[in-house]
């Protein structure tokens, strides 16, 4: 429920922005999978929409990998943010 508000938070504030960014794409995918992943769990044997969620799986990593490399403290807050890594301490 907190990642719900949360969520909604930053959409308000997002689309008040640039749809465009890569935060807001990771974002965007980001709540098509959970949408997804919630269907997938009640429907096992729905395949299309498990190929439909590796296919924007693989769009989020490609963004990630893009921003890890442009921007490492963008990359760093926004993954802290929508909570989809586990943040490796050295």
């Amino acid at each position: 429920m907190v990642k719900n508000s949360f969520i909604s938070v930053i959409s308000q504030k997002e689309s008040e922005e640039n749809r465009g960014s890569v935060e807001f794409q990771v974002f965007s995918f980001t709540t098509k999978i959970r949408i997804l992943t919630s269907h997938l769990e009640l429907h096992k044997k729905d395949f299309s929409s498990q190929r439909g969620l590796r296919k924007i799986l693989g769009k989020r990593q490609r963004l990630l990998d893009y921003l890890s490399k442009r921007n490492r403290g963008r990359y760093k807050e926004l993954i802290g943010e929508l909570d989809i890594r586990e943040i490796k301490t050295r």
